[in-house]
């Protein structure tokens, strides 16, 4: 499964992510990773996830974060759930790009048993229809 959680910037949406990550952590199934573009939220994030920074990685392209996700698994294949936040950050993600992502990962989810949860700054309206099953998204208050 793929989900995109979208809003747009200050609507809660890492909060949103850290908070399921750390509910999930407790059900104790399988690990957890949680990409982040920095290290700032080691200390919100359950001490079992495992926080990954991106920006160590080289990641250029969605083809090469695409790769990155592959590794992650192949290195764990008890990862149960990757956590997604501030992507956009690294790489420009069009609403586009995302269609190719979200068949993509698709794919890996169901042979691994992996779930994505993806956080990006666009509103629904904003993707392709294609996705809007895939989309959850989060308003300002």
């Amino acid at each position: 499964m793929v989900k995109f959680i979208c809003g747009t910037k200050g609507s809660g949406k890492t909060k949103y992510l850290i908070d399921m990550a750390n509910e999930e952590i407790k059900k104790g199934n399988g690990n957890i990773a949680f990409i982040d573009v920095d290290d700032n939220h080691i200390f919100s994030l359950d001490y079992d996830v495992r926080l990954i920074n991106a920006m160590e990685f080289n990641i250029k392209s969605i083809e090469s974060f695409y790769g990155f996700l592959c590794g992650i698994i192949g290195m764990d294949y008890d990862v149960e759930k990757i956590y997604v936040d501030g992507i956009y950050e690294l790489i420009d993600l069009k609403p586009e790009d995302l269609v190719n992502l979200a068949d993509s990962l698709e794919k890996i989810s169901s042979k691994f048993n992996t779930e994505f949860y993806i956080g990006i700054d666009y509103t629904k309206e904003d993707l392709p229809s294609s996705l809007k099953d895939q989309t959850e998204e989060l308003k300002l208050d």
